[in-house]
């Protein structure tokens, strides 16, 4: 039996992925609400069995949604977090549906660790904002490249409008309220869950890595639905639109 054998017999990923869910519900209460949307254009657009990236993939959180509703799609889950990843290979070990690949989307050259040169689908979920404007602009550039002809790109996030600060701050006010009320009953939050796979002797190593890669937190930007909308149009996108939507997140649908 390898080390890895022995890390996936004696670690309980099924946990840790729930221990995610839960973390991350924390910040987004209709996350599954996003998810179901984003599975729904999925079948609408490109059917039920589609090949599909699962961009910034972190434990595979898509991944999981996606081959539940869709027991024939594929999937590739590309991400640079040591940790984050580490849960998505031992959450899917022995499933052939799904391909996980270490890459900096930053990197130019990413695309070329992929097992295909294009995909039905590209499917991503609060993470992109950890980029900023220009090496955003870029990557969208790269997913023109990679979604298939009439195939989809599908981006849920913080999309910030600036021109309503007022209603930016009440939502935010909120929403924050809200949080403290969870935190004061015990739900874990970003730092708090860190703190807990640190400790864990299987992610101990990986969550050591991904702080030096990452820091706490990267510092990206979180452009306007407009923004996001022309620039996918300008790099090669035929109709781009909303397709659902949060006081504070949406989530865009780019056709190829």
């Amino acid at each position: 039996m390898t080390d890895a054998d022995t890390t996936t017999a004696t670690t309980d990923w099924q946990a840790w992925q729930a221990s995610w869910d839960r973390q991350q519900e924390w910040y987004m209460p209709d996350r599954e609400e996003r998810f179901r949307i984003m599975l729904d254009m999925v079948e609408a657009v490109v059917g039920t069995a589609p090949r599909v990236l699962d961009l910034a993939c972190g434990t595979g959180s898509i991944t999981a949604r996606l081959l539940a509703r869709f027991p024939d799609a594929t999937s590739t889950g590309v991400d640079l977090d040591p940790a984050l990843l580490a849960i998505a290979e031992g959450t899917f070990a022995g499933d052939d549906r799904v391909t996980l690949v270490g890459a900096d989307l930053k990197d130019p050259d990413w695309p070329a660790r992929l097992p295909h040169d294009s995909y039905d689908a590209v499917l991503t979920a609060t993470a992109l904002h950890w980029l900023h404007r220009d090496p955003l602009a870029e990557l969208y550039g790269r997913l023109a490249g990679l979604v298939r002809e009439g195939g989809v790109f599908l981006n849920a996030d913080h999309m910030i409008d600036e021109s309503t600060p007022r209603i930016n701050a009440a939502e935010r006010a909120q929403r924050h309220a809200r949080m403290e009320r969870a935190r004061e009953s015990g739900v874990l939050g970003w730092t708090e869950w860190w703190q807990l796979a640190a400790k864990d002797p299987v992610l101990a190593g990986p969550t050591a890595r991904r702080y030096e890669i990452y820091g706490d937190h990267a510092d990206g930007d979180t452009p306007s639905v407009a923004w996001h909308v022309r620039v996918l149009r300008e790099k090669g996108f035929g109709e781009v639109r909303p397709v659902w939507c949060s006081p504070s997140d949406t989530l865009l649908l780019a056709m190829k």
